[in-house]
């Protein structure tokens, strides 16, 4: 069984040590690095947490749950106002096809529609083939705009986007 759960900001401990344990799992599917986000002190990750909702995915089992998963959503500078974007989703390889990412993805499409954003948009490294058909199969469409990725530049990302309307 698996659990969605909305995080505040005294949760940054499991924020900052999920966030690491996907850098240091899936260094190229982000844009930012494990060196950078190490460096991050407590008030950092309390930020983000202010800053934006950040759900975790968790499994249910003795003695209770750990954390299978994780995402934000924000509002992406220079993206229209209502539009709201994911970003940092990661599953762990143990729990990936279960249905952790669509739970997760499910939560942030919830909360954008309650805020009255007309879209979700996502940035996707152009060989992450998994994540791929995950975003395929939730309605996500390729946009045509595509960046260096900003931690490997001599690999793509794609943006791609979720229409609610």
């Amino acid at each position: 069984m698996t659990d969605i759960e909305l995080l505040g900001d005294d949760d940054w401990e499991v924020v900052r040590d999920v966030r690491l344990h996907a850098l240091r799992d899936s260094p190229l599917a982000f844009g930012s690095t494990l060196a950078r986000e190490e460096g991050f002190r407590e008030q950092h990750w309390r930020m983000r947490l202010r800053s934006s909702p950040w759900w975790v995915a968790r499994r249910a089992g003795p003695p209770g749950s750990h954390v299978i998963g994780l995402v934000s959503m924000i509002s992406e500078p220079g993206s229209t106002s209502d539009d709201r974007h994911a970003v940092g989703l990661w599953v762990d390889p143990g729990a990936r096809r279960e249905g952790a990412g669509t739970a997760l993805l499910t939560a942030v499409v919830a909360a954008a529609r309650a805020e009255q954003a007309r879209t979700v948009s996502l940035w996707v490294a152009e060989d992450n083939d998994a994540a791929l058909r995950l975003y395929g199969r939730l309605g996500f469409e390729p946009t045509g705009e595509r960046q260096p990725l900003p931690s490997s530049p001599g690999r793509a990302e794609s943006r791609y986007e979720l229409r609610l309307d």
